[in-house]
């Protein structure tokens, strides 16, 4: 097995672990150990050193690999996303926008609020279908569909 494979299978395992309750129990239980062992070691140098370089040492290594499993979740989200966009009536010139540089996006963003912009004049038929639907007695509808 390459040694690609094997680091994918540990970060996704280790990824997996840490966001389960028994890992913050754990992490807790440490921290409070070490807190507990003050007295012993008088509160000294070494014993903040122990607490300070453990955790430093262990985000240091979350951090690659957490990002590791979160790049893969992405990449294979895209993916579904492009496969979505590809087999509707969505434009295929959506496929693979991760690609574009910030001023394309910033355009293409644009685009589409304008878009929402022109949408907006059916809520006001929408919020009133929707109360007319809610409301027996006739009344207007307080429920209002919130506009950025």
């Amino acid at each position: 097995m390459s040694v690609r494979k094997l680091f994918r299978r540990f970060a996704e395992a280790t990824s997996r672990q840490a966001g389960k309750p028994m890992a913050f129990i754990l992490a807790a239980t440490l921290v409070a150990v070490w807190a507990a062992t003050g007295p012993l070691f008088g509160f000294g140098d070494t014993w903040q050193l122990v607490i300070n370089t453990s955790t430093t040492i262990i985000t240091f290594l979350m951090v690659f690999l957490i990002q590791s499993s979160q790049n893969r979740d992405s990449a294979a989200l895209q993916i579904k996303l492009d496969e979505l966009i590809r087999t509707s009536k969505g434009h295929n010139a959506l496929l693979n926008l991760e690609e574009l540089d910030e001023d394309d996006l910033d355009r293409i963003r644009k685009h589409y609020c304008k878009l929402a912009q022109a949408a907006y004049s059916t809520l006001e038929t929408i919020e009133q279908d929707v109360g007319d639907l809610h409301n027996d007695e006739g009344e207007p509808s307080r429920t209002k569909i919130r506009r950025r």
